[in-house]
């Protein structure tokens, strides 16, 4: 197979199709792209909040769960027949995050994590690739987590899952880029988004303790990392330093961030209860 050359994608003239598009991180890159002109499509399961949501952007929208392969396929292609517009741009940001001890998580919760936060991109990226493919351009950006650069106590579901994640956009890029299709990934830290409000009431004090007082980005910052990464046709998109380090010298520093995660384990007494 020759490789075909890369056409960066026009972002004015594209169609954006965005998961998980009525809060945090997908609305406010919905937001910053149809700012610039793209046509933009936006999929959530909560209807009120997403319906708030389109008209805010003037965006088309469909409700559906993302880990329904028929409800998210069907969603993607009635809004590309609703745009007169095949997707240009897949932004996979749907997604859940509950932490807890290993110890007292219910197998339920692990199952839910895959199946929205891994199995709710893969849907979307098998509903849209082989028609990216076939045109020879297209951009998909999965949102992972910085809880994919590192293993962190509380998120045994979690990470897991974010880390599936990167490994399935790692795998694809590696498949899609010789058809010119540009692959990314986003590993943001904790970002001030109502998901981050209903997780933070189930964070063991720990998994507090190890994120310090670090302040979480707002999800304009994030947004504008992913548009960055998708006109720079970036792989790994970070929005701040702190990951960006992790995702390039993680592997190095992994012994020292598990001795200083382990200290402050320690200062906060016994694990379970």
């Amino acid at each position: 197979m020759t490789p075909r050359s890369a056409r960066p994608v026009e972002i004015g003239s594209a169609h954006v199709v965005v998961t998980g598009g009525s809060s945090g991180i997908g609305l406010a890159t919905a937001r910053l792209l149809a700012g610039r002109g793209a046509k933009v499509s936006l999929i959530a399961r909560g209807r009120a909040r997403l319906e708030a949501a389109a008209k805010d952007v003037s965006a088309a929208a469909r409700v559906a769960d993302v880990a329904d392969r028929a409800a998210v396929t069907r969603a993607i292609a009635e809004l590309e027949e609703e745009r007169e517009q095949p997707c240009d741009i897949l932004i996979t940001s749907a997604g859940l995050a509950r932490p807890g001890h290993f110890l007292e998580l219910p197998d339920e919760i692990f199952r839910q994590m895959i199946e929205v936060d891994y199995f709710g991109t893969l849907y979307a990226l098998r509903a849209v690739v082989p028609g990216m493919v076939e045109r020879g351009r297209g951009s998909v950006v999965a949102v992972s987590s910085a809880a994919a650069l590192l293993g962190i106590f509380g998120y045994s579901a979690y990470g897991p899952a974010k880390f599936a994640v990167r490994g399935l956009m790692e795998s694809v890029r590696a498949e899609l880029v010789p058809h010119g299709v540009h692959v990314g990934v986003v590993f943001p830290p904790d970002v001030d988004t109502p998901q981050l409000a209903e997780e933070n009431q189930w964070k063991p004090a720990q998994t507090r303790a190890i994120g310090g007082t670090i302040k979480p980005l707002t999800a304009e910052k994030v947004a504008a990392a992913v548009v960055a990464g998708i006109e720079r046709r970036r792989f790994v998109i970070c929005p701040d330093t702190g990951t960006r380090v992790l995702a390039r010298f993680g592997s190095v520093l992994m012994p020292l961030l598990n001795r200083e995660f382990d200290r402050r384990v320690r200062a906060i007494g016994k694990v379970t209860k």
